[in-house]
């Protein structure tokens, strides 16, 4: 991991976990609100994955993409950028699969993927514990410390699973049209997905005592 995070988890809690805080506009209500959520990531449980996740906050990847694939009771999904320009270009730096060292949890931060080796900016948390992903070699690599009820229970789950991507079959978006056409696609069809306004680490911060 890049000595410059290394030097933050430090501050933040001095056994390696590095954290970063999220904002998010839950726009699907009468008065869009405003909420954060905070996630610890632990290089220990998957180096790989922990490594290019904070790639992409710094490269500011996250910063106005969407909560795209939210299914109630199971877990909520994002990381296809707000441009096609920069999708394509993380799209084509796969990462090689990290171990499973931990169960998808309620909270857990874990990319999403279509077989063997192909994790590059698609993740998702659980809502609840998704046990039965870990034998499929879903590695998280981080947790929700702070947010998870005010933010994630809250992100909008109307849509459900994708579509066909016309906003006509009573589905979510399709992810090609996603990957093709960024945030207008979404604005148009799917107005009420929840938005990542930004994704920052945190250099000083001392998470809950407990879960929330």
């Amino acid at each position: 991991i890049n000595a410059e995070y290394m030097g933050a988890s430090v501050a933040s809690s001095g056994d390696g976990s590095i954290f970063v805080r999220f904002d998010v506009e839950l726009v699907h209500e009468e008065s869009p609100k405003k909420v954060f959520f905070v996630v610890e990531i632990k290089p220990e449980w998957a180096p790989l994955g922990a490594q290019r996740f904070l790639e992409l906050v710094e490269s500011k990847f996250f910063d106005n993409c969407r909560f795209f694939r939210a299914l109630k009771g199971f877990m909520a999904q994002f990381g296809i950028a707000s441009d096609p320009k920069v999708s394509s270009y993380w799209r084509k730096k796969a990462i090689p699969d990290d171990p499973v060292v931990v169960s998808n949890d309620r909270g857990y931060l874990t990319y999403a993927m279509a077989g063997k080796n192909t994790r590059t900016s698609q993740l998702f948390i659980n809502f609840k514990s998704n046990a039965f992903l870990d034998k499929q070699k879903f590695a998280p690599f981080g947790r929700v410390v702070e947010g998870m009820t005010s933010a994630i229970d809250s992100v909008y789950t109307g849509y459900g699973e994708g579509g066909n991507g016309k906003g006509t079959d009573g589905k979510g978006p399709n992810q090609n049209m996603i990957n093709n056409k960024g945030e207008p696609y979404l604005q148009e069809l799917f107005p009420k997905l929840s938005i990542i306004r930004s994704a920052v680490v945190l250099k000083n911060y001392t998470p809950p005592a407990e879960f929330n």
